[in-house]
């Protein structure tokens, strides 16, 4: 293995957990993430419980979604009184690289233009941000992702089955570097025997594959079943009774 500093080392374990764009994955598959068709634009606001007291008491004492198809707000508290925020809009990169986020407030007027209508106290968190909105597009590895087995290499985490964020990709990843310790652990003298154990374990537990599945066996909507977080709220909402 060469590092990028142009040392390198001889080793019989070479594990991928170097993320979405892992330089390692190309050694046991040719997948590349792809564009998922989605972006969230990242926003803060800081002393919001004195700043922002109505946008403060709408996103709680926890996490809030506000959700539509196509058009999403997630925001939650983090610590010293700030709210962060992730506005998920479900358009090609080219009509979000017509629009200049080197001007922050441009950028978030355009943003908070495809919310209009949504309560302010909502749109706030667009329009109010402390800093200048982030743009972050979202990838993911193709359904179902997997390799043959390759000696000595393997991945973890994003690196091995990167999805839109769904709550679970660090559970996985660390679940991943945990069962892949245990099952060098339980074959010390045998890494092949290990990588395989742990590999057939971690291929079938990929949650975006979990939640498209569950969607779409109950039958969900078509937009709910592109998106693991609706998706889950339909089948949470599926047998409730009517009001």
């Amino acid at each position: 293995m060469t590092f990028a500093d142009g040392r390198t080392v001889v080793t019989g374990l070479l594990v991928g957990a170097d993320g979405a764009w892992s330089r390692v994955r190309p050694l046991l598959s040719s997948a590349t993430p792809e564009y998922s068709g989605k972006s969230v634009v990242e926003t803060y606001l800081f002393e919001a419980d004195t700043r922002h007291p109505a946008t403060a008491e709408a996103v709680g004492g926890g996490s809030m979604m506000a959700l539509t198809p196509g058009r999403e707000i997630f925001a939650h508290r983090e610590r010293g009184d700030t709210l962060h925020a992730y506005v998920g809009l479900a358009e090609p990169q080219e009509w979000f690289a017509a629009i200049d986020f080197t001007d922050g407030a441009a950028a978030a007027a355009r943003i908070a233009k495809e919310f209009a209508g949504w309560a302010p106290e909502l749109t706030a968190l667009i329009t109010d941000g402390d800093i200048a909105p982030v743009l972050r597009p979202l990838f993911a590895l193709p359904h179902g992702h997997r390799w043959d087995r390759v000696p000595g290499v393997t991945l973890l985490g994003d690196a091995a089955h990167l999805s839109i964020p769904n709550g679970e990709g660090a559970n996985l990843a660390m679940l991943d570097g945990a069962e892949l310790g245990e099952a060098i652990a339980a074959y010390p003298d045998d890494i092949e025997t290990a990588l395989d154990e742990y590999e057939q374990a971690m291929f079938p537990r990929r949650a975006k594959a979990a939640l498209f599945e569950g969607a779409e066996a109950q039958g969900a909507d078509t937009d709910s079943a592109k998106d693991p977080i609706q998706a889950m709220i339909a089948e949470f909402t599926r047998d409730e009774p009517s009001k």
